[in-house]
Protein backbone atom coordinates (compact mmCIF):
# COMPACT_ATOMS: atom_id res chain seq x y z
CA UNK A 1 0.00 0.00 0.00
CA UNK A 2 1.56 3.19 -1.47
CA UNK A 3 0.41 6.41 1.16
CA UNK A 4 0.62 9.92 0.08
CA UNK A 5 2.55 12.35 1.58
CA UNK A 6 0.18 14.05 3.39
CA UNK A 7 -0.70 10.82 5.17
CA UNK A 8 2.81 10.20 5.99
CA UNK A 9 3.88 13.35 6.99
CA UNK A 10 0.23 13.22 9.20
CA UNK A 11 1.65 9.88 11.13
CA UNK A 12 5.05 10.80 11.59
CA UNK A 13 3.67 14.51 13.15
CA UNK A 14 0.82 12.51 15.06
CA UNK A 15 3.18 9.81 16.55
CA UNK A 16 5.87 12.42 17.39
CA UNK A 17 3.71 14.68 19.59
CA UNK A 18 1.91 11.35 21.00
CA UNK A 19 4.79 9.91 22.14
CA UNK A 20 4.80 12.68 24.65
CA UNK A 21 1.36 14.36 25.13
CA UNK A 22 2.62 17.24 27.38
CA UNK A 23 5.60 18.43 24.93
CA UNK A 24 5.09 21.11 22.38
CA UNK A 25 6.92 21.32 18.89
CA UNK A 26 6.37 23.51 16.16
CA UNK A 27 6.16 22.37 12.53
CA UNK A 28 9.20 23.75 11.66
CA UNK A 29 11.14 21.12 14.46
CA UNK A 30 8.94 18.16 13.09
CA UNK A 31 9.82 18.48 9.59
CA UNK A 32 13.23 18.76 10.91
CA UNK A 33 13.30 16.21 12.13
CA UNK A 34 11.73 13.61 9.47
CA UNK A 35 13.46 15.84 6.60
CA UNK A 36 10.45 17.17 5.37
CA UNK A 37 8.88 20.06 3.83
CA UNK A 38 7.83 22.95 6.61
CA UNK A 39 5.13 24.43 4.00
CA UNK A 40 3.33 20.79 3.60
CA UNK A 41 3.64 19.62 6.99
CA UNK A 42 2.13 22.95 8.14
CA UNK A 43 -0.87 22.16 5.54
CA UNK A 44 -1.46 18.52 7.21
CA UNK A 45 -1.11 20.29 10.70
CA UNK A 46 -4.04 22.54 10.28
CA UNK A 47 -6.37 19.92 9.09
CA UNK A 48 -5.11 17.76 11.98
CA UNK A 49 -6.43 20.34 14.32
CA UNK A 50 -9.44 20.56 13.05
CA UNK A 51 -9.68 16.63 13.11
CA UNK A 52 -9.07 17.00 16.92
CA UNK A 53 -5.83 14.89 17.39
CA UNK A 54 -3.94 17.97 18.25
CA UNK A 55 -4.24 21.47 19.20
CA UNK A 56 -2.09 24.48 18.25
CA UNK A 57 -0.53 26.36 21.03
CA UNK A 58 0.45 30.11 20.35
CA UNK A 59 3.07 32.45 22.37
CA UNK A 60 5.98 32.37 22.52
CA UNK A 61 7.32 28.68 22.58
CA UNK A 62 4.22 27.65 21.38
CA UNK A 63 3.47 24.86 18.80
CA UNK A 64 1.90 21.77 18.91
CA UNK A 65 0.76 19.40 20.99
CA UNK A 66 -1.19 16.06 20.59
CA UNK A 67 -5.03 16.45 22.09
CA UNK A 68 -6.20 13.23 21.56
CA UNK A 69 -6.09 9.62 23.44
CA UNK A 70 -2.92 7.17 23.00
CA UNK A 71 -5.27 3.98 23.49
CA UNK A 72 -7.92 5.01 21.65
CA UNK A 73 -7.17 6.99 18.14
CA UNK A 74 -5.99 4.13 15.93
CA UNK A 75 -3.69 4.28 12.52
CA UNK A 76 -7.06 4.50 10.80
CA UNK A 77 -7.79 7.83 12.43
CA UNK A 78 -5.23 9.45 10.85
CA UNK A 79 -5.52 7.95 7.47
CA UNK A 80 -8.71 8.30 6.66
CA UNK A 81 -7.84 12.02 6.91
CA UNK A 82 -5.34 12.03 3.94
CA UNK A 83 -6.49 8.83 2.26
CA UNK A 84 -10.29 9.24 0.81
CA UNK A 85 -10.10 7.43 -2.04
CA UNK A 86 -9.01 4.49 0.29
CA UNK A 87 -12.46 4.22 1.33
CA UNK A 88 -13.99 4.07 -1.95
CA UNK A 89 -14.15 0.83 -3.51
CA UNK A 90 -12.52 1.15 -7.20
CA UNK A 91 -14.52 0.89 -9.77
CA UNK A 92 -13.97 -2.61 -12.20
CA UNK A 93 -11.75 -1.59 -15.12
CA UNK A 94 -13.40 -4.31 -17.17
CA UNK A 95 -15.97 -2.55 -19.82
CA UNK A 96 -18.51 -5.43 -19.37
CA UNK A 97 -18.76 -7.28 -15.90
CA UNK A 98 -17.64 -10.95 -16.01
CA UNK A 99 -17.57 -13.74 -13.70
CA UNK A 100 -14.14 -13.12 -13.10
CA UNK A 101 -13.98 -9.56 -13.46
CA UNK A 102 -16.55 -10.02 -10.23
CA UNK A 103 -14.29 -12.43 -8.52
CA UNK A 104 -11.69 -9.87 -8.69
CA UNK A 105 -13.37 -6.79 -7.20
CA UNK A 106 -14.94 -9.13 -4.65
CA UNK A 107 -11.61 -10.17 -3.80
CA UNK A 108 -10.21 -6.41 -3.60
CA UNK A 109 -13.32 -5.55 -1.37
CA UNK A 110 -12.11 -8.08 1.15
CA UNK A 111 -8.48 -7.27 1.07
CA UNK A 112 -10.03 -3.36 1.61
CA UNK A 113 -12.08 -4.38 4.92
CA UNK A 114 -9.45 -6.82 6.26
CA UNK A 115 -6.48 -3.96 5.68
CA UNK A 116 -9.05 -1.23 7.35
CA UNK A 117 -10.13 -3.21 10.33
CA UNK A 118 -6.10 -3.93 10.65
CA UNK A 119 -5.43 -0.22 10.75
CA UNK A 120 -8.29 0.17 13.11
CA UNK A 121 -6.88 -2.42 15.29
CA UNK A 122 -4.01 -0.34 15.56
CA UNK A 123 -3.93 2.44 18.14
CA UNK A 124 -1.04 4.85 18.66
CA UNK A 125 -0.02 3.35 22.26
CA UNK A 126 0.68 0.18 20.38
CA UNK A 127 2.60 1.25 17.47
CA UNK A 128 4.68 3.60 19.36
CA UNK A 129 6.05 0.21 21.05
CA UNK A 130 7.72 -0.25 18.06
CA UNK A 131 9.75 2.95 18.22
CA UNK A 132 13.32 3.14 19.43
CA UNK A 133 13.78 4.73 22.57
CA UNK A 134 16.71 6.36 21.28
CA UNK A 135 17.07 8.66 18.59
CA UNK A 136 18.01 7.26 14.80
CA UNK A 137 21.14 8.57 13.08
CA UNK A 138 20.01 10.66 9.85
CA UNK A 139 20.02 8.61 6.39
CA UNK A 140 23.14 8.92 4.56
CA UNK A 141 22.24 9.79 1.29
Amino acid sequence: MRLQKSTQFALYAVLELAADPERQMSTADIAARYGISAHHLAKVMRRLVRAGLIQSVRGVGGGYRFSGNVRRVTLWDVMELFEPDFQEAEDNEAAISTPISQALDNVRAEIDDLTRATMQSITLKSLLKFAPKEPLRERSA
